[in-house]
């Protein structure tokens, strides 16, 4: 806790989602078009096929300049964001990868040389150096994929790392090997779809079927990287430890939605490849080859969504927590509270106390915003939702602050909230209100049809049962909160559930 705060009203979350999946695509893109071009041009020039090799030179334009000076842009935009969000976790990586960063770095400048030599040696360069040229950019770029993969494996997977600080273990980790198979086979699938959406714009009826030839090698290309994906993916998720994908599976929706959808756009994109690829090539318009592009981009970012999701509630797993409390340090402040150890404070605890447990995933009123969450509720009920905050649904972080530290931060949340009744705010009375008043105050831990379901054990309570059940609603576990809401509230409440028996 000896880094200062930066306030921003997108969460830290969506923010370095945005960057980094911007970059992930363009660095990608880099790796797999400089395999593509160098494979291509030297089957090209075997075949002395020259309409290929002016093809190559058009596609290595934008090729470079992409890579060169958004890749760039991108990764450095990474680095200050990361900086920001989580200086801590940023630290960690920092010096127990120093000399990988340094060894990336070097196959960095060797990638962007290589990419400028390449790109103005079609005319200066005979055809084997030229070729050797774009061996080098691909060798670099493709290593550079193996060194960043160790480091951001590691933190979903640090392995044995945790228990012998070998920087061995914490690079070679559980899920090192299938993530690198999956990156390599993204690559690869992604350089297939830009060399598509260039051969599209040739004319459909050349005299030479060229645009047809050019059409069904470049979607063999990309279906092959769509290929590796499948087991890749397969045996990433069997490599991430069986405690955090059945964790996901119970109730992390982000995660395990995204996965989903990948599935659909990885669909999507097999479908186009296969009818307008390889059944109707000369039917590849520029439509269809944006339509594989973003296909191709959804697809990864949905990948890196739930790569970065499944982690919660850690930034590195079992090591530091994603509002960068680390696990080792928690008997301390849970003993001493989170303020004595924050090196930087302004005068507002409550404040500084949301900044630190909560702003890592949430604001008040912007992305993710818990106002919506808490408005209609009350100072006990949300000190006691944060008190027992990891059995929420969303596998969030622990409150380890002191029971004084935790009143604070409750003080600070209610002070912004809706103080109005929940009648009031959504315009509703009886049963629907009883509704309302169950999605706000025990929605957080149990949904209906959903995580912690405990409809069945309500409906055995009986009708009759049920004001007593409320009154007592904090004797039935440590993390249940009381029901401070007012009468109104509680009669709409048993209302509601009285229904649970009649209604799905």
């Amino acid at each position: 806790m000896h880094y200062p705060f930066w306030d921003s009203s997108i969460s830290y979350g969506l923010l370095m989602g945005c960057i980094a999946v911007l970059h992930v695509f363009i660095s990608h893109f880099a790796i797999g078009g400089g395999l593509y071009l160098v494979w291509q041009e030297t089957l090209a020039r075997k075949s002395g096929d020259q309409q290929g090799l002016d093809f190559l030179e058009r596609l290595s334009k934008f090729f470079v300049l992409l890579t060169l000076v958004m890749g760039a842009l991108s990764g450095v935009g990474i680095w200050f964001i990361i900086g920001l969000i989580n200086p801590a976790a940023t630290e960690v990586l920092i010096h127990n990868f120093v000399w990988f960063w340094a060894t990336e770095w070097t196959f960095f400048i060797i990638e962007i040389t290589a990419a400028i030599i390449y790109f103005y040696g079609w005319k200066t360069l005979s055809a084997k150096n030229h070729i050797i040229v774009g061996w080098i950019y691909f060798a670099s770029a493709w290593m550079s994929l193996f060194v960043i993969n160790g480091i951001i494996t590691f933190m979903l997977t640090p392995g044995d790392w945790l228990t012998t600080g070998n920087i061995w273990d914490a690079f070679f980790n559980p899920t090192f090997w299938p993530s690198l198979v999956f990156r390599t086979g993204m690559s690869v699938m992604l350089a297939g779809f830009y060399a598509l959406l260039i051969a599209s714009r040739y004319p459909a009826h050349d005299f030479d079927g060229f645009k047809e030839r050019l059409v069904r090698k470049n979607a063999l290309w990309g279906l092959t990287g769509l290929i590796l994906l499948v087991p890749s993916f397969v045996w990433y998720w069997k490599a991430i430890p069986t405690e955090i994908t059945t964790n996901a599976l119970a109730m992390m929706k982000i995660p395990i939605t995204s996965m989903h959808q990948g599935y659909w756009y990885a669909g999507a994109a097999a479908l186009l490849l296969i009818v307008f690829g390889l059944i109707l090539p000369r039917r590849c318009s520029t439509v269809v080859a944006v339509a594989l592009m973003i296909c191709g981009l959804m697809l990864f970012a949905k990948f890196e969504w739930f790569r970065e999701s499944i982690r919660k509630p850690y930034a590195i797993g079992g090591y530091m927590f994603a509002n960068a409390v680390e696990v080792a340090h928690t008997p301390i402040y849970q003993s001493e509270g989170y303020l004595k150890h924050m090196t930087f404070r302004t005068g507002d605890d409550g404040a500084d106390l949301f900044r630190r447990a909560c702003q890592s995933c949430h604001t008040m009123e912007g992305s993710r915003a818990l106002k919506p969450v808490f408005d209609g509720t009350d100072k006990e009920f949300i000190a006691a939702i944060i008190k027992g905050v990891e059995a929420l649904k969303g596998n969030m972080p622990p409150f380890y602050g002191t029971e004084e530290e935790a009143r604070l931060l409750a003080n600070y949340i209610y002070d912004k909230i809706d103080k109005r009744p929940l009648s009031e705010i959504y315009g509703l009375h009886g049963a629907p209100l009883g509704k309302k008043v169950f999605e706000v105050r025990c929605g957080k831990c149990h949904e209906r049809g959903g995580y912690n379901d405990k409809t069945a054990s309500l409906i055995a309570i009986g009708e009759t049962g049920y004001e007593e059940f409320i009154d007592t609603a904090d004797d039935y576990g440590e993390a249940m909160p009381a029901f401070t809401g007012d009468e109104a509230e509680k009669e709409a409440l048993i209302e509601f559930l009285k229904t649970l028996g009649h209604h799905p």
